[in-house]
C-alpha cells in the first residue's frame, strides 16, 4: 500500500473491524470502519452547512471521540482550527477572528464563553456529541455527499504559536506536512497494530493530535482517550486497557511518578513498551 499523503489516507490504513478508539470512562469502543464513516458523515454535514474547501472550522471540544471526529472531518472538508476549550471569552474572540473561522463546533452543553464570542462575531455554531453506541454526530446537520479526496498540498490544520514573544501567529500545516510527521513517528517508535496508545495530551495541540492519535491510526493500533488526564486513575487505565505506550510532557510524567512509592511496580507497567517525553 502506498504511503499515505493525506489524513484521510492515514485513516484508511487500518482494517475495518479493528478498534480505533476506546473511551475509558464509559468503555465505549469505536472501530476503524465506524470512525471512517463518522468522519465522512460529519465532513458531508459541514459541507452541506455551507463550509467550503478553503474555509476554516473552529473546534472547541474536550478530549474524546467528538474532538477526534470533528478534527478529521474539518481537515477533510476544509481546514481544522482546534482551540483550547478552557480559553476565556477574550481569547476565543481573538482566535475565532484571527482564523477567520466559517463555523464553530462546540459541545452540546456549556461552553458559554466560546458561544458568546461566536455570537459577537456572527459565527454559526453547531454541536458535536457522542451517543451511547460511540457514534458522534453534528446537531441538525443536513445530509450531503461523502465523496472527499483532499489534496496533499491542501491546508489540513491551522494552529497558533504560543505567543511568548508577541501575539500568537497562525501556523498552517498541509496534509502532506502532517502525513510525513505521522510516518516519522510510526517508524521511529516502530508502532504496530498491537500497540495501544494512551492519549494524555490535549487534542487542540499537535502533540496530542499527531503523536498520540494519528500515528496510532496509521499503525492500525488503538488509542485510549480519557476526557482529561487524572494521575489517580492513570495506572488503572494502563492496566485495564493494556496500554503499550504513551507520550506526554515532563509535568505529566512527574505527576505520575509522584504517585509511586519506593520500588513499587504498578500493575499494567509490564505492558508498557516505551514512554515518550516531548
Amino acid at each position: 500500500m502506498p504511503e499515505p499523503k493525506t489524513l484521510l489516507e492515514v485513516l484508511a490504513a487500518a482494517p475495518a473491524d479493528r478498534i480505533a478508539i476506546v473511551v475509558p470512562e464509559t468503555g465505549a469502543a469505536v472501530t476503524y470502519d465506524s470512525l471512517r464513516g463518522q468522519v465522512l458523515d460529519m465532513a458531508a454535514g459541514l459541507r452541506a452547512a455551507g463550509v467550503g474547501p478553503a474555509d476554516r472550522v473552529a473546534i472547541a471540544l474536550p478530549n474524546g471521540p467528538p474532538a477526534v471526529v470533528s478534527f478529521l472531518a474539518a481537515a477533510v472538508a476544509a481546514t481544522a482550527a482546534p482551540l483550547n476549550p478552557a480559553y476565556r471569552y477574550e481569547e476565543f474572540r481573538f482566535f475565532l477572528d484571527d482564523t477567520s473561522a466559517r463555523i464553530l463546533v462546540a459541545p452540546a452543553e456549556g461552553a458559554e464563553d466560546v458561544r458568546r464570542a461566536a455570537a459577537d462575531l456572527s459565527l454559526p455554531v453547531v454541536t458535536a456529541a457522542m451517543d451511547a453506541a460511540g457514534v458522534t454526530r453534528l446537531s441538525a446537520a443536513p445530509a450531503g455527499s461523502r465523496d472527499f479526496s483532499p489534496e496533499p498540498d491542501h491546508t489540513a490544520l491551522v494552529l497558533h504559536t504560543s505567543g511568548s514573544t508577541g501575539r500568537p501567529k497562525r501556523v498552517p500545516l498541509t496534509h502532506a506536512n502532517l502525513a510525513v510527521s505521522i510516518r516519522n513517528i510510526v517508524e521511529t517508535y516502530r508502532l504496530a497494530s498491537d500497540d495501544v496508545s494512551l492519549c494524555l495530551m490535549p487534542l487542540f495541540h499537535v502533540h496530542g493530535l499527531m503523536a498520540s492519535l494519528m500515528a496510532t491510526f496509521q499503525s492500525g493500533g488503538a488509542v485510549v482517550v480519557p476526557s482529561r488526564f487524572n494521575p489517580l486513575s492513570f495506572w488503572r487505565t494502563v492496566r485495564d486497557h493494556r496500554v503499550t505506550w504513551y507520550s506526554a510532557v515532563p509535568t505529566i510524567h512527574q505527576l505520575i511518578l509522584a504517585r509511586l512509592t519506593g520500588n513499587e511496580r504498578p500493575q499494567g507497567a509490564e505492558n508498557l513498551r516505551f514512554i515518550r517525553s516531548c
